[in-house]
């Protein structure tokens, strides 16, 4: 009997992008649970670090050209019982858009006093103090 529990799943790596004074935020066109707008994130594929997957992903949802710049955390997301891990990154290039076009349905750089009307339920403390810290409030 095999024991199918959140650890046979591969984990789920965010991005949090802040440029220009926003952190990229992006809506799924279906609701994970409670979840409609998150950070850029995606299953991590075996063998790559948390950090390049971050960056990955952001790229594959937004056509940004991104750079890890630290590892802000893990934990198991409540909503979704899944692994997370959290990566803050730069932009390093390109222009922040729709570009996956069957996984998103839109984007929206928010303002640190915007972040709750996006995220009700509140952000993993370490990126919420990371957010805090780097976005004007």
């Amino acid at each position: 009997m095999t024991n199918r529990n959140t650890d046979e799943r591969p984990g789920i790596a965010a991005a949090i992008v802040v440029h220009e004074g926003r952190v990229l935020m992006v809506r799924r066109r279906v609701n994970e649970g409670q979840l409609s707008w998150e950070l850029p994130a995606g299953e991590i594929e075996p063998g790559e670090a948390r950090e390049n997957a971050a960056v990955r992903e952001a790229q594959e949802e937004t056509g940004l050209t991104v750079g890890a710049v630290k590892l802000l955390g893990e934990r198991v997301h409540p909503k979704t019982g899944r692994l997370m891990s959290y990566t803050a990154c730069e932009v390093l290039g390109g222009t922040a858009h729709v570009a996956d076009t069957e996984e998103l349905a839109e984007l929206a750089w928010v303002a640190h006093g915007e972040i709750p009307e996006y995220v009700p339920y509140g952000l993993f403390e370490p990126v919420q103090d990371y957010l805090d810290a780097a976005l004007p409030s």
